[in-house]
């Protein structure tokens, strides 16, 4: 069975789908450094990147510890963003994810503490 169609909308399935293709294609340059730092995890999880989660496309997920990771550019700090951001992970917790946000800067001036943090979330239940 598709990954995708498990957790996502099922009505909204391809669209989501389409949209998280999109995504993938035109990744932020902190999206695609982080990305390329979890792949090379090599800790025994994987991570997907752009997975549909209910209405809602995570940056990445890891399924199997139900762990999701956003990166927040600079709308992030527009009032209205953080309230949709809000309850994007109230959504996300509210089916047992847990959620963890970082922001453009911390992945370009500490990256090694974000992925201190990752691996923390992983391996500490």
């Amino acid at each position: 069975m598709d990954k995708w169609f498990e957790t996502s909308a099922p009505d909204r399935y391809e669209l989501l789908k389409n949209f998280a293709k999109k995504n993938r294609r035109e990744m932020t340059e902190s999206e695609r450094v982080l990305w390329e730092e979890l792949r090379k995890l090599n800790c025994g999880y994987h991570f997907r990147k752009q997975h549909a989660i209910g209405d809602y496309i995570a940056d990445f997920a890891c399924l199997k510890k139900k762990l999701v990771i956003e990166v927040d550019g600079g709308y992030h700090n527009e009032p209205l963003q953080q309230q949709n951001d809000q309850w994007r992970t109230e959504f996300m917790e509210s089916k047992g994810y847990t959620v963890i946000r970082f922001n453009n800067e911390e992945i370009s001036n500490n990256l090694q503490e974000v992925i201190t943090r990752i691996k923390e979330q992983l391996f500490n239940e």
